[in-house]
């Protein structure tokens, strides 16, 4: 059985839309790591009355709250006041915790505003975590069957005082079985083809299945229990892997972490010593911006269409056969590079075609990889950056597929 935790964020700028409230999800992810069960997420603004009652509710039917924001210095920092009058837990003056606040503004070379005393006032019997990258301390105390935790809201603050402070000691006091998730990346296909592709597959009940699209790939997550033997995940994992294979670029969590499309590339260009050379046309250099970081892409040119490249590379212009001109302009190139790979992305479309998000544009990618040629197409949709973007990662992923 996993504890139950709850993550409770504060202030009004987080209700009302006008912050993303990024450290809900990072203090998941990190619970989940570690065993946790999380089961809610609530948001309340700036309000002592709602404060005091969602308090009273989480403090009866959680094992642990993770909260954030509300320990600032100005009067609509309403957290620490709240768990006072809540818990009956009054306020007391924490002459450490002031210390470190005045000496925080000593550093640096200015005067502590009066305010800030009252972030030196913690709850009766509350434990204080130091915060060493800003004003707000931290604290934790029990009440009912919950350990509470109070963080700030500055997301640099909070995720430091969680690592250094807070995470040893859920560890140390809770009972935590850690799941074992294993994650496919995948990119060129959807989700609910994937989910198509995967229905036929019958999981045991212990096996959670879950998808989440991401920036420029979906994953598919399986989630084992903590008992589990590694042949038994492995012999499931495996099952998903071969209707899928085509398609997974990464595998995380059977013991090797791995990165997105462009690390997965990157460190294979980098195992077998190769080089690239890349010629863009619809994409605008963001095939290049993307290898630009590895050392193996030797050349990177961008051409606003296919005629001037043709005129170029001395190749005559023709269009009836596109797969036959990428070859034609591969072996053109390949006299001015002595990389390894050569990349060629050509369009076949109008002006019309590449802004109206309702038409499509045809893409061609060609690849010269030790001698062979290899052609990919696809027509894509959406509106103008999303085709460019698109048509960028099609061509990484065509070059991932064949290194």
């Amino acid at each position: 059985m996993h504890p139950i935790l709850e993550i409770l964020s504060q202030g009004e700028e987080i209700i009302t839309g006008q912050t993303v409230d990024t450290n809900s999800a990072w203090l998941a992810h990190q619970s989940v790591e570690l065993g946790f069960h999380v089961s809610r997420h609530t948001a309340v603004g700036d309000n002592l009355t709602d404060l005091i009652k969602v308090l009273t509710e989480i403090s009866q039917r959680a094992a642990c709250c993770i909260c954030t924001g509300g320990l600032g210095p100005t009067c609509d920092d309403l957290t620490t006041e709240a768990v006072a009058q809540a818990f009956g837990l009054p306020l007391l003056f924490d002459e450490e915790a002031f210390n470190q606040i005045t000496h925080f503004y000593a550093l640096r070379n200015r005067r502590m505003p009066e305010s800030n005393r009252k972030q030196a006032m913690l709850p009766t019997s509350s434990e204080r975590l130091d915060n060493e990258w800003g004003t707000a301390p931290g604290f934790a105390v029990h009440v009912n069957q919950c350990w509470f935790i109070f963080l700030p809201g500055v997301p640099t603050e909070m995720r430091n005082i969680f690592l250094a402070h807070v995470k040893a000691k859920l560890v140390n006091r809770f009972p935590l079985q850690v799941k074992t998730l294993v994650t496919l990346r995948t990119f060129g296909i959807g989700e609910s083809e994937i989910q198509q592709r995967l229905h036929a597959i019958q999981l045991p009940d212990d096996i959670q299945l879950g998808f989440r699209a991401a920036p420029n790939e979906v994953q598919v997550k399986l989630v084992f229990p903590a008992d589990s033997l590694p042949e038994y995940i492995y012999a499931h994992v495996a099952l998903y892997t071969q209707e899928l294979a085509e398609f997974i670029f990464a595998i995380d969590g059977l013991g090797k972490e791995t990165g997105d499309l462009f690390e997965t590339i990157d460190a294979c260009m980098t195992q077998k010593n190769l080089s690239m050379a890349v010629i863009e046309t619809f994409s605008q250099g963001l095939i290049a911006s993307f290898c630009g970081r590895g050392n193996w892409l030797l050349d990177a040119q961008y051409h606003h269409s296919i005629k001037n490249l043709c005129t170029k590379l001395n190749v005559t212009f023709q269009m009836d056969n596109i797969c036959l001109l990428a070859q034609e302009l591969v072996l053109a190139f390949k006299v001015h590079t002595d990389a390894d790979i050569i990349l060629i992305q050509l369009v076949a479309g109008t002006a019309e075609q590449k802004r109206d998000k309702h038409q499509l544009l045809d893409v061609h990618t060609m690849l010269q990889v030790q001698g062979h040629f290899y052609h990919h197409h696809k027509a894509l949709a959406g509106d103008f950056k999303n085709k460019q973007h698109h048509a960028a990662c099609l061509a990484l992923d065509w070059l991932r597929r064949h290194i």
